[in-house]
């Protein structure tokens, strides 16, 4: 079943300013130059894997960092460094002195991956196939560096993925008719193995990741295929012990009734002077192409949570396929202002427009918002999960 609204002939306001909040131009790097043509606002560029990271830092570089309150027009990019969990295995925990040798790097791919080719044999002839795996110290020192390099840089593609396996390798006559254009790294419609990446370590990787988004007081966008209750765990763990105190009833009527007091202004004021400050945990998350249900909304909605989560969708991921019923249910409880909206696209151009302008009158139909009320909604969400 497919939910697109497509027969809505209104005129649509680009002018108001459309964001996509999760997006891989970089994957087909022929296309960016695309970009500053595109009727789209601005883009959060993802980054997901080796391949990547450096080429969404010279996109942004080349076509410039957005920022709301900057008089540089040209700015489209708002760059996300992040290792994906399909390449979780390619990163190493342990810290080994002779992690170069072989038979460690075979020992780290059985101890990462579930499932078997049939013999050991089989096994040490497909883990040679993989790439040398990068320490995570290692992977979390480049990623704080260029972090930091861009002010409004976000932690993204992040996550857990229980349903994915590893490809199975490049065949010849599957290289000689591959598309040159697409960066490499991804899957590209190679065959499936059997092995998939154990939960405990991807766990592990998107732990250290939303860290390092905390210290930094960045957001991250998140990746979850089947993983809702784990991804839940996660950040539970990250936020024991600093929720958010909830008032009574009672509390939050006296409050009203007496107007503001010495005590919200003293919280007002450490507010202020802690912006900087680390936390333990990413300010703001959005959980991407959302596909959970009503009740895992409810549990990361709590107002005793302490990171501001975001909701995102696409019209690719949501709005087809048997899901879509649950997506709308989903969609309907959410308060107004954690909707975003993403193409997810890995092509900039015409086909992103049109895939964002698709899914901002989805969500406005869905919602019962006008259409100009709910593109300014949209865009005044994301300004606020992207800056605060």
């Amino acid at each position: 079943m497919d939910y697109k609204i497509s027969e809505d002939s209104t005129s649509f306001p680009w002018e108001l300013g459309v964001f996509d909040a999760h997006c891989h131009p970089t994957d087909t790097m022929t296309s960016i130059s695309d970009i500053p043509h595109m009727r789209a606002t601005a883009l959060t560029v993802m980054s997901t894997r080796g391949e990547d990271q450096e080429l969404v830092d010279e996109v942004t570089k080349r076509l410039g960092d957005y920022h709301h309150d900057s008089k540089n027009e040209n700015g489209k990019i708002v760059p996300c460094f992040g290792w994906h969990p399909w390449f979780a295995h390619q990163i190493r925990a342990e810290e080994d002195e002779d992690n170069t040798r072989e038979t460690n790097i075979s020992q780290h791919y059985r101890n990462v991956l579930t499932g078997t080719m049939g013999t050991e044999n089989d096994d040490t002839a497909f883990f040679k196939t993989l790439p040398t795996p990068k320490p995570l110290s290692t992977l979390l020192s480049e990623t704080k560096t260029r972090l930091l390099a861009h002010s409004n840089a976000l932690v993204g593609e992040i996550g857990l993925d229980k349903a994915f396996r590893l490809p199975m390798p490049w065949q010849k006559d599957e290289l000689d008719s591959r598309n040159e254009g697409l960066t490499p790294g991804s899957r590209e419609g190679r065959k499936l193995s059997p092995y998939r990446v154990s939960i405990a370590h991807q766990k592990a990787l998107l732990k250290a990741q939303l860290q390092l988004a905390g210290e930094l007081r960045r957001a991250v966008s998140v990746h979850s295929v089947q993983g809702h209750g784990v991804v839940l765990e996660c950040f539970q763990e990250l936020w024991k012990g600093y929720e958010r105190k909830v008032e009574s009833k009672r509390s939050r009527k006296k409050s009203v009734n007496q107007g503001r007091n010495e005590e919200d202004e003293k919280h007002d004021e450490e507010e202020k002077t802690s912006e900087a400050t680390p936390l333990p945990y990413p300010p703001r998350i959005c959980m991407h192409s959302y596909s959970g249900s009503p009740e895992a909304v409810k549990q990361l909605l709590r107002p005793s949570v302490p990171s501001d989560v975001y909701f995102s969708f696409s019209t690719v991921i949501n709005f087809t396929g048997p899901t879509v019923d649950r997506v709308k249910s989903c969609l309907e409880s959410l308060p107004d202002d954690r909707i975003l909206i993403e193409s997810d696209l890995h092509t900039a151009g015409k086909q992103m427009d049109d895939l964002l302008e698709e899914v901002v009158r989805t969500v406005c139909y869905v919602k019962g918002w006008s259409l100009e009320d709910g593109t300014k909604l949209l865009a005044e969400n994301w300004r606020r999960f992207v800056f605060g």
